[in-house]
């Protein structure tokens, strides 16, 4: 009997009253002996034969019924008949896998017995739960732990990893199926009074038997989710309280869980419902902590947050449940309480802890940017905080800014740790808080480029280890966004300083950066505004003086340079500040080594059509960066030279752009759409001339004044450009063309008159330009001058020449330039045929007494002479006389012109005729071995000698 008996000290619950309705009436004093016999014996007493394990279990459950005291060692009995009941339910799933069909392997059925246990059981924790639940449920949950175990390793079991197959598996079978219902009606009967003795059995058998109990966990987790997560977390920080645990510990939780063993089996419970219940697991976890700040009452209250930490310390995914939410709460009154409830504490626990908390940011990753945030706004509020109430005790402003500085320290020691441990087999340990960062790059370059005190060191220390930890893709992001995103030389000097970092472990990173701002550029992803923000902030580092040749201003251009055709096409970009923008940072950029011609030619026609562009909206800026790219780029080779050339000519001389030095405008678009309803018939028209026209020795042409019947064409409108304007255009042009023909060597803007000679080669470009544009119809190899009586062939051509060079003053500092390069004038014989052509048939044609009645005419005249004497075309003394073209008569000045036509068809202007003066560097031409000149000086003379009264002074001007 004694062995039937509770310990000392015991209070076995008694059966409750008629537990079996009257289904077993009350044994005997004699019956009792004899089935506690029978029980302990496993004899039956009446036959003597041994029990079978039905006979011996309904032996044991009649005990139960009838013999308190007995309750230990029949629930202790009882365990064997469940064991044998999964081994039997376990062998069966053997033979049917091994091909035996459903044939049951050799052992009892068991289901009835199981059944009456669990009635048994049922009844008294229902009528008696206050006694019976807790024994009840620790007896169960202890077995369901121990088969488990016990059975973990045989074939068919799933592994512990798999726990929906095993929970699927446990729960097919009937004996254990049998032991969680008994369980989950001692819980449920227990809730509402002291659940703890439940949830301790659990967390105890969770400890002893763990990952295989894993499937029971999960199972009464789902079924009372809110119960055990409030009643674990109780129970674990009760056991938390009782063992204790050094702040210490909390970084190493191998050692820690030696000492708070049930701690492991609080986690690992909370991690089985973190999938379905989180919230839950949220809302408890934060409730815990903001009641732990309130007046202290007991120990648990002041061990709540250290229990709280150990928890995050040791699951992960705890720490990401509530991290977020965490951080959203710590308000400053919550900051406060925080900080009185630590005050206490010695320095070395507080530091601890701090420590504590700087590993756990390190290892958080949902929500790591707003908890920085939170670290930067509380140890140093912006300046732009102001609202009341959020300011924060300047104890717990110093803890901040403490974090942030070991937190910046550890992060350091993993970052560079961490390439280290890489060169192992083993793969580089990660740090979460930084993978959730490196989506943030851009917030850290905004909040870094706010130059607030400390903010933005802490936050450019952060940007250079995140780089280095997410290299090469966080690095060139960040690179990319504070060159984008600085609007000043303070704010662009930490792009560099961070490059300065990088550079020594990342060698393209440079490169790197270049190709994502120009693909970032050409996909859409950056606005107009901060497109010529970049090109602004690359231009300026680019022209910053670097200390070596490792300094990202001295590697920079290089790596633009390569490039330059993307960068190119940005140019003709539809808003006039990129395009500007663009033209700055091509100006600045040294050009690359070799470059395709095609790319070369799209880029210069763009920048000519940049350079017209500024000059229409009168942008200086914009002007001084056309003029330096073309200048460079003309430097690239002499095929590019001759292009700019080309295309600058053209593009000055095109309708469009002749308004902006002094030409006629391109004629609206309404004249002709203004005689659209007018019916015209060329038969008609063509009828009404008669035979008496003259066509000999011309093409057939008919010229019209207007449309007969119409009136006379409309005049073309006023020229809008003012007088300064067009002189300051044509003041840029001609020095870009010259610094062009140079070979884009810069240097002070000089007048034609007085500029160091052009390259023959570039004003030889300019002269070809200037033939095809005006005169299409010709080529260059009519150099040589004709007789006078050819002219009469050559009217209606002259005459397109002269109506050119009047509607285009340019075209007279054009040939002035060409004039500069010696020969180069020989190639525009056509134009100054035509020109000196139309002027003598103007002077002998006119009637008036003085030249300066025809203004255009005498300026024509007097340029024409002068451009080609400096064009080396006429000797020194003929070169002199439109000096005194204003003081003659009309016929005068048309008879010295007639003597400079017989000069020039006498030595027609061939460049063959000039030899090369290599000490200068020039060509020249000696008239003196080519000619007499005096006998062109008759006429000259002749007229100084009429008007010596008024020549008498210049007389020796023209003396040979």
């Amino acid at each position: 009997m004694s062995a039937l008996c509770d310990p000392p000290g015991a209070a076995p619950p008694g059966p409750p009253q008629n537990p079996t309705h009257g289904a077993h009436p009350p044994l005997s004093s004699q019956e009792l002996a004899q089935e506690i016999k029978a029980f302990l014996s496993g004899v039956d007493p009446v036959h003597g034969n041994k029990l079978t394990i039905k006979e011996h279990a309904r032996c044991a459950i009649l005990l139960l019924r009838s013999l308190p005291p007995a309750r230990s060692a029949v629930l202790d009995h009882l365990r064997n008949v469940f064991d044998e009941y999964v081994c039997t339910y376990l062998l069966e799933l053997e033979s049917s896998e091994g091909g035996l069909g459903a044939r049951r392997a050799q052992g009892p059925n068991l289901d009835d017995v199981v059944q009456e246990i669990q009635n048994v059981l049922s009844e008294f924790v229902r009528m008696n739960p206050k006694a019976w639940a807790p024994v009840v449920s620790a007896w169960s949950i202890d077995l369901m732990g121990q088969l488990s175990s016990k059975y973990a390793g045989r074939h068919g079991v799933p592994h512990a990893s798999s726990l929906n197959e095993l929970l699927q598996l446990w729960m097919s079978c009937k004996a254990t199926r049998t032991l969680m219902d008994i369980y989950t009606q001692c819980l449920s009967s227990m809730i509402s009074t002291c659940p703890d003795a439940c949830v301790d059995a659990l967390l105890d058998t969770s400890v002893q038997h763990s990952p295989h109990f894993d499937w029971v966990v999960a199972h009464i987790g789902s079924s009372f989710p809110n119960t055990i997560i409030s009643r674990v977390l109780s129970c674990g920080l009760k056991d938390f309280c009782v063992h204790g645990a050094a702040p210490v510990d909390l970084l190493f939780p191998t050692a820690a869980d030696k000492r708070v063993p049930k701690i492991a089996s609080v986690v690992g419970i909370l991690g089985h419902l973190a999938s379905r219940h989180s919230d839950s697991i949220k809302q408890e976890l934060l409730r815990m902590f903001h009641e732990s700040l309130g007046p202290v009452r007991d120990q648990q209250q002041k061990a709540t947050v250290p229990f709280l930490l150990q928890l995050a310390v040791m699951s992960p995914m705890l720490l990401g449940t509530i991290s977020s939410e965490l951080v959203e709460s710590l308000k400053p009154s919550v900051l406060s309480q925080l900080h009185q409830h630590f005050a206490a504490l010695p320095r070395e626990d507080l530091e601890n802890m701090v420590s504590i908390v700087v590993h756990l940011i390190c290892q958080t990753s949902a929500g790591a940017y707003r908890i920085l945030q939170f670290l930067v706004n509380t140890a140093m509020p912006a300046s732009v905080i102001t609202t009341p109430g959020l300011a924060v005790h300047d104890s717990v402003r110093e803890a901040c800014d403490r974090i942030i500085q070991l937190l910046l320290l550890n992060l350091q020691k993993l970052v560079y740790n961490r390439g280290s441990a890489s060169l192992g087999d083993a793969p580089p340990r990660a740090v979460p808080f930084l993978d959730e960062l490196k989506g943030h790059v851009r917030e850290l370059c905004v909040e870094t480029l706010r130059l607030e005190r400390k903010r933005f060191l802490w936050q450019h220390q952060l940007l250079g280890l995140l780089s280095v930890y997410c290299t090469p893709s966080c690095a060139t992001d960040a690179l990319f966004y504070l060159l984008t995103l600085a609007r000043n030389q303070e704010e662009l000097g930490l792009a560099t300083q961070l490059y300065a970092v990088l550079s020594s472990c990342m060698s393209d990173l440079l490169p790197a950066t270049v190709k994502k701002c120009v693909c970032q550029i050409h996909t859409g992803g950056l606005s107009e505004q901060h497109m010529v923000q970049l090109f602004h902030n690359l231009a300026l580092i680019v022209q910053w003086e670097g200390e070596g040749p490792a300094s990202m201003s001295a590697q920079l251009g290089a790596v633009l340079s390569l490039h330059l055709y993307d960068l190119g096409q940005l140019l003709l970009h539809r808003n006039p500040e990129v395009a500007e923008a663009a033209s700055l940072l091509l100006s600045v950029c040294p050009l690359p080594r070799a470059i395709r011609p095609a790319h070369l030619l799209v880029i210069i026609r763009s920048a000519v059509h940049q350079f017209f562009l500024v000059l229409h909206r009168q942008c200086p800026t914009g002007i001084s960066y056309s003029t330096r790219l073309l200048s460079r780029l003309s430097g690239a080779s002499s095929a590019a030279m001759k292009a700019i050339l080309q295309q600058l000519v053209e593009g000055a001389l095109h309708p469009g752009n002749a308004e902006l030095f002094g030409g006629l405008a391109e004629p609206p678009a309404g004249d002709d759409a203004s005689l659209e309803g007018t019916r015209i018939s060329l038969l008609d028209i063509n009828r009404r001339f008669t035979t008496a026209v003259n066509f000999s020795g011309s093409v057939w042409s008919v010229f019209h004044a207007g449309v007969i019947g119409r009136g006379l064409k409309p005049p073309q409108p006023a020229r809008r450009q003012e007088p300064e304007e067009i002189v300051h255009n044509v003041q840029n042009f001609l020095s870009l063309l010259l610094r062009c023909c140079r070979g884009g060597r810069y240097g002070a803007p000089e007048p034609l008159a007085h500029t160091a000679a052009v390259n023959p080669e570039a004003a030889k470009a300019v002269a070809v330009v200037l033939v095809e544009n005006v005169c299409p119809d010709v080529t260059n190899s009519e150099l040589g001058w004709p007789p006078e009586e050819h002219t009469r062939s050559t009217v209606e051509r002259d005459i397109q020449i002269c109506r050119r060079f009047r509607d285009n003053p340019l075209l007279f500092q054009l040939l002035r330039l060409v004039a500069a390069g010696p020969p180069a004038l020989c190639y525009c014989s056509v134009l100054l045929r035509g020109l000196l052509a139309t002027l003598m048939a103007h002077w002998e044609a006119s009637r008036h007494s003085d030249t300066t009645s025809s203004p255009w005419h005498l300026h024509a005249s007097c340029a024409l002479v002068a451009c080609m004497a400096e064009g080396s075309l006429l000797p020194p003394v003929l070169g002199n006389m439109h000096e005194i073209f204003h003081q003659l008569a009309p016929f005068e000045v048309h008879l010295l012109l007639l003597s400079v036509w017989d000069c020039m068809r006498d030595n027609s202007p061939l460049p063959q005729k000039f030899t090369f003066q290599a000490d200068k560097g020039l060509f020249f031409r000696d008239f003196s071995r080519d000619c007499d000149v005096g006998k062109y000086l008759c006429v000259l003379h002749s007229v100084l000698h009429k008007n010596i009264d008024r020549l008498g002074l210049l007389s020796g001007r023209f003396q040979t």
